[in-house]
């Protein structure tokens, strides 16, 4: 009688009463804590389904394979080759058990990725709501009870075309021009009492600049600055970016203040206007769109304009507050009312097809200098809007435009270098061409004061303003450390303490003596 689990004789033998069958009390009683069933027929079984078998204490006999050296032996090898199966199927326990692992891993990465893109698409969604709902047009009833869009966007059924196909245009109006003159006649007769403020960082400090800061303003999957404009009263910093993004950067704190988004492409521009409670935006997306500050720090976007059919390439803010000009590669630049969003009047050259690629308004606000695609620079006389000068002789686009404080000086960049023109006898009277023909100028920028001359490239270089006929003197050569070799924008903080600097990166730099930035900090 041998045990039904075991095989062997059962030391201590109990029945089931169930099934009849014999087993090792020990073996059987585990089996019941462990599964409450017959180990050989299945069937429900608990303890007091078992009955003790009463036998007589006998001395187990030794087994016949004991008896002698080859039995044991023998013994020894079947237990080897039990102990042998019984690891290999441990083995392949573990490699099914690791396989399983494995896929678990697998589907918690995949899980974790689909989370994190669900995320991403989530995150994607409320910046179009948060776009869509700064879009959603503030209208504003005019003095003589019309009704305008302040969002810029007119309708097509309210915009009466002209015979040549073009939206007719108020026009410069006379009370503008008054405006505008009065402010030039007070403008000049403030520059002839103008003397060079005793605050005005000197060239030997300039000497020792040296980069300060970098702050990444940018989205680093769409990195570069274009362009950058500095509000000297609250000393704020304004950034376009290739990301889509207008950055409103406090300098002193080093804290972005706001981040403007709205446009769909590169941000090709960026003017502060009205005390820095607006900025204007100008973008590849075609459209211009004017931000207001509101009470909690960010701006809001208050108008949209689509004047142009092109890139808007350059913005320039008239000295009044009241007016800015936009420029576009359409070959067309359009005069607007800052409170009002309005296109007052949109200017062509007919004997031209060149884009507009930078535009400025002369300090008094009567001249307007453009820059071509075509490597002209066009002088024009806002009042009339007509044409009154042409600089020829650079070589490629004209990047950038930059009026002197003093009224006499035009400095131009483009692929070729940096030409100075005077605009009392308009004509070139200094040419600098600091890098080779393979490396364009991206930037040229006066200091507020009319001393300093700044350019960027593949570095910034800083000069010394003198006459005409002296030599403007080099001071300083900044290298560029974003590594792009492209300095795209720069212009010199309040009385030149500073230099701005926006690169290909993400980066805005800001070069100064490493002295009073620590005593600002």
């Amino acid at each position: 009688m041998n045990c039904s689990i075991s095989g062997e004789v059962p030391e201590d033998p109990v029945v089931s009463k169930k099934s009849g069958l014999l087993f090792e009390k020990r073996l059987i009683e585990r089996h019941i804590s462990d599964y409450g069933k017959c180990p050989v027929t299945g069937e429900p079984l608990t303890a007091d389904d078992i009955i003790p078998v009463q036998t007589g204490k006998i001395v187990k006999p030794r087994p016949v394979q004991a008896a002698s050296i080859p039995g044991m032996l023998g013994m020894f090898q079947i237990e080897w080759d039990g102990l042998m199966l019984s690891n290999f199927a441990l083995e392949q326990q573990l490699h099914t058990a690791r396989q399983e692992l494995s896929h678990a891993l697998y589907q918690h990465d995949a899980a974790c990725r689909v989370i994190a893109r669900l995320k991403k698409e989530r995150d994607e969604a409320r910046g179009l709501l948060a776009q869509a709902e700064r879009q959603i047009p503030m209208v504003a009833t005019t003095a003589v009870g019309t009704t305008a869009v302040s969002n810029g966007k007119r309708a097509a059924e309210d915009e009466e075309m002209g015979p040549d196909g073009n939206k007719i245009r108020p026009g410069i109006s006379q009370s503008v021009i008054d405006t505008l003159t009065e402010c030039n006649a007070a403008l000049s007769q403030q520059r002839k009492k103008r003397q060079i403020p005793a605050t005005l960082a000197p060239v030997d400090a300039v000497e020792r600049y040296t980069q300060l800061n970098s702050y990444p303003l940018h989205k680093t999957n769409k990195p570069g600055i274009l362009s950058l404009d500095i509000h000297y009263a609250k000393d704020i910093i304004a950034t376009g970016g290739v990301d889509s993004n207008v950055v409103v950067f406090d300098r002193p704190s080093g804290q972005i203040i706001s981040t403007l988004s709205g446009h769909s492409k590169r941000v090709t521009n960026v003017k502060f206007a009205a005390e820095g409670e607006l900025v204007v935006s100008g973008s590849a997306d075609k459209t211009v769109r004017v931000w207001q500050s509101s009470e909690n720090g960010n701006y809001d976007c208050r108008h949209v304009l689509k004047d142009h059919t092109a890139e808007v390439q350059a913005v320039t803010v008239h000295a009044t507050n009241n007016y800015f000009v936009t420029a576009s590669l359409d070959s067309t630049w359009c005069f607007y009312d800052l409170a009002s969003g309005l296109c007052l009047t949109q200017v062509g050259d007919a004997s031209e097809s060149d884009g507009y690629t930078s535009a400025a308004f002369h300090p008094d606000g009567l001249i307007l200098g453009t820059g071509t695609s075509g490597s002209l620079v066009k002088i024009w006389d806002v009042k009339s809007q007509a044409n009154v000068a042409k600089f020829d002789g650079h070589v490629g686009s004209v990047t950038a435009i930059s009026f002197s404080e003093n009224g006499y000086f035009l400095a131009t960049a483009a692929h070729d270098g940096v030409k100075l023109w005077d605009l009392r006898k308009l004509k070139n009277f200094r040419t600098f061409s600091p890098y080779d023909e393979n490396t364009p100028t991206q930037s040229v920028e006066f200091d507020h004061s009319g001393s300093y001359l700044a350019l960027g490239g593949s570095d910034i270089r800083v000069y010394q303003v003198a006459s005409v006929k002296a030599e403007w003197n080099p001071i300083k050569t900044f290298p560029d450390l974003s590594g792009t070799g492209k300095a795209t924008c720069l212009k010199f903080g309040s009385d030149a303490s500073y230099i701005a600097v926006g690169s290909m990166d993400r980066n805005l730099r800001i070069f100064g003596l490493p002295g009073e930035d620590q005593m600002e900090g």
